[in-house]
């Protein structure tokens, strides 16, 4: 079994794909989706829902890392979510924090400024 280190690896790299169904196994029926600034997706159908809603909205998705920390099934990422939409590239610096059990990811937790999302949507 892949160790949670390398399960969060697997999960940012296939983000690229902007395929939410691509990512469904990585998640276990109960994971729970936050990020931070909105409500939690509770359950798998919830955040694929919220997946289907972000991929959608963009043309073009890459998860850069820049940082991991991992200490048995919890694993810290400093990363840069860049979302091209209507041909502008807007990245978005993240701190994300992943539960991982038996190889899936059972909570995902991104923190961000909502701001510069308000901003990259056209809303600010």
């Amino acid at each position: 079994m892949a160790s949670a280190e390398q399960v969060v690896r697997d999960f940012c790299a296939a983000a690229s794909k902007r395929d939410p169904e691509a990512l469904r196994p990585f998640f276990t029926e109960d994971v729970v989706y936050h990020n931070i600034p909105m409500d939690p997706a509770e359950g798998i159908e919830a955040t694929m829902g919220v997946l289907q809603m972000f991929m959608g909205m963009c043309d073009a998705l890459e998860f850069e890392i820049h940082h991991l920390a991992s200490d048995g099934s919890t694993v810290l990422t400093e990363r840069t979510d860049t979302f091209t939409m209507n041909g502008k590239s807007a990245p978005l610096p993240v701190m994300g924090a992943f539960q991982v059990l038996d190889g899936k990811i059972t909570a995902w937790r991104d923190y961000f400024d909502m701001a510069q999302v308000t901003a990259m949507l056209g809303g600010g």
